[in-house]
């Protein structure tokens, strides 16, 4: 292991086999030749190591790693099947930043057809300085591109598509405007002074954490954009000290400070307002990057023909569509669901579970057998032992037509060991997972889990948090379809960055399946504008819309007691699916979301359908969200004041 110049942490340069007879059980033992060199430092003066790979380095069983890699070899040879690499397409010039835009949803920037832009300039109003420097940069790209390639498109002028909605006084670019930067319209006539909530993304205001609560360097703060939390840490003395190794010598026992309107998880919001954070992630990911200096980009890769059924080597979305004719709704691949309860039904407990592989003969038996029976019902479960049943999930992980991670962002969930921080590591894969596919994203999330069961067991099977990272890096990481050459090449220099990568994705599940708050405001914002544009249409559409308003809501007043009687500081909920339909809630500093619903579930009969506590919860529907589904410590009050329109509705959660 050795340091290299300019390097941001450790290279592994050697590994030497002591050969594999005197190892027990057969294992093959090896000697990892390390050389600790300090003297390399970066300009500064600070140490940048690159903290996921060396956070207890030493500790790290690379043997686990390296015997993996093996184990993977070894499957492919007995299969005797060459498999079609998947081939990642060089781009051309400009590509990728146009690609880019589209994923981003501002695709309407550029092109033949630039008509309908009013969508992308609300979007544009609502973005913080780093995101949209990180925006400017990618239409920058592009238009010069264009104009090379002397297409007759519309080409937008960068400095015309953000002078709308940028106040002279703040340039994007401006050294001594304030690294937290404020998303209010600064345009006359846009936002009503006196009226509605605020949403501010990253203002001076949300440097100083609300009420007692301080946010430690082991606090993740959700409320200021993270590309903004670096550009400060960047800018001041303090991030200056982190980058020296503060960062890097953090326990890894982060959480998330309460927020009193609610934390919001990935699947708590409705489809179209997830769409607008996942377009939102990407340019945040972008300016942490930029912020940092890191290169991101998103691969692409070429169309192969792949299997349109069966188990094995079958993209999620034919496996996903095949499951769901036989059960309506499932997220999860039905097979990988009963790998894991096979596993599951055995024990836990047994040493070396994941680590120890299944003969692999056998294995490819199962594998044949299962493809021909498994829809029929006809496999017997009763033949499969466990370590042959964890070689068969690890299997499909990697037979996947495309990584579990994605052909776009495998490369970016690679790299993000590169960055300086565990922090900012964390901030990175939290944004990564919201922009993964739903399948991709569910599967994950189930094996993330399962994986965090075993080491629950660790004191009987021996598997630790270190030696299932090990294990499961290759799996996930060392993707068939780029070719063996890159795998090869770069093996030694991933095995502990990626198993670190591992390591904190498992360990950090929870956090890493929140949506930040920041981007639910951003969201918010953007629902607000759009509505606030809506209501400048044309004054014929203005009143035909106020006449059906006015319709649908006298028809409402025959069903439903007026809202507009509720006095001030009293909201009503909605129930439709329990025995009390609607209630008045008199909102108090202290009433949470889980009171509301206590209450209506205190309510006794016996005509209606008797749901559990776990089963229902409290949804915020309208106003500046479309819907929003709130977890039991919200505090309604300050959530009513957020957004003072919305309608309450207590419904289960569909699954």
């Amino acid at each position: 292991m050795s340091w290299l110049p300019g390097s941001r942490g450790v290279v592994l340069t050697a590994y030497h086999p002591s050969g594999g007879g005197g190892a027990p059980g057969g294992r093959r033992s090896g000697q990892y030749t390390m050389n600790h060199d300090n003297s390399k430092k970066t300009p500064d003066g600070a140490s940048f190591d690159r903290s996921g790979s060396q956070d207890s380095l030493d500790e790290l069983s690379l043997d686990d790693y390296f015997k993996e890699i093996e184990n993977i070899h070894e499957t492919r040879r007995n299969n005797h099947e060459e498999r079609e690499a998947l081939v990642v397409k060089e781009p051309d010039e400009g590509e990728l930043e146009e690609e880019w835009l589209k994923e981003a949803g501002l695709s309407n920037l550029f092109g033949e057809s630039t008509g309908d832009s009013q969508e992308s300039m609300v979007f544009l109003s609502t973005l913080t300085r780093t995101q949209k420097a990180a925006v400017e940069k990618r239409v920058e790209t592009v238009t010069q591109t264009l104009r090379k390639k002397n297409k007759h498109h519309q080409i937008p002028d960068v400095r015309d598509i953000f002078r709308l909605q940028s106040d002279p006084k703040e340039k994007v670019c401006d050294e001594n405007e304030p690294s937290a930067v404020r998303t209010t319209e600064s345009r006359s006539g846009t936002q009503d002074e006196t009226k509605g909530p605020k949403f501010s993304v990253g203002t001076n205001e949300q440097k100083t954490p609300p009420q007692d609560m301080p946010f430690s360097e082991t606090d993740l703060n959700l409320e200021i954009p993270f590309a903004e939390q670096a550009a400060n840490t960047k800018d001041s003395s303090v991030g200056k000290m982190c980058k020296a190794g503060g960062g890097d010598t953090l326990p890894l026992n982060f959480r998330l400070p309460k927020d009193k309107t609610g934390t919001t998880k990935i699947g708590d919001l409705a489809p179209q307002d997830m769409k607008k954070v996942c377009s939102l992630a990407l340019i945040e990911l972008t300016a942490l990057y930029d912020v940092l200096g890191t290169e991101f980009k998103q691969q692409k890769a070429a169309k192969i023909k792949t299997k349109d059924s069966g188990l094995f080597g079958v993209p999620l979305s034919v496996l996903l569509e095949q499951d769901q004719k036989k059960v309506p709704g499932t997220k999860i691949p039905l097979i990988f669901q009963k790998l894991i309860s096979q596993i599951e039904e055995a024990t836990l407990e047994t040493e070396g579970l994941l680590r120890i592989p299944g003969v692999a003969t056998r294995v490819k038996t199962l594998c044949q057998e299962l493809e021909a029976k498994f829809y029929e019902g006809t496999f017997n479960w009763e033949n499969v032992k466990q370590h042959d049943a964890a070689s068969l999930l690890k299997l499909f992980i990697r037979e996947l037509p495309q990584p579990l991670l994605t052909v776009e962002y495998l490369k970016a969930f690679q790299d993000v060991q590169n960055l300086p921080t565990k922090k900012q590591q964390l901030q990175a894969l939290n944004l990564l997972v919201i922009l993964l596919p739903e399948a991709n994203r569910d599967t994950l999330k189930v094996l993330l889990e399962f994986l965090q069961r075993v080491i629950d067991h660790r004191d009987k099977n021996k598997m630790t948090l270190n030696n299932v990272a090990m294990v499961m890096a290759p799996n996930l990481f060392t993707f068939h379809g780029f070719g063996s050459k890159t795998i090869e090449q770069s093996e030694f220099v991933m095995a502990a960055g990626t198993a670190n990568v591992m390591r904190f994705m498992i360990q950090h599940q929870k956090l890493l399946w929140t949506i930040p708050k920041f981007l639910v405001n951003q969201v918010r914002k953007q629902n607000a504008e759009s509505q606030k544009k809506e209501k400048k249409d044309k004054a014929m559409k203005k009143l035909l819309k106020k006449m059906a308003y006015d319709r649908e809501k006298h028809e409402k007043q025959d069903k439903v007691p007026n809202d507009a009687d509720v006095p001030q500081g009293v909201i009503r909920v909605q129930a439709p699916h329990l025995s009390k339909v609607s209630m008045a809630i008199q909102l108090t500093e202290e009433l949470k979301a889980s009171d509301i619903v206590a209450r209506f579930l205190s309510q006794k009969s016996g005509n209606v359908q008797t749901l559990k506590k776990e089963e229902v919860f409290l949804y915020e529907i309208g106003g500046n969200i479309g819907e929003r589904c709130l977890d039991d410590d919200t505090y309604m009050k300050d959530l009513y004041q957020l957004n003072p329109n919305a309608e309450w509705v207590i419904k289960p959660k569909q699954s």
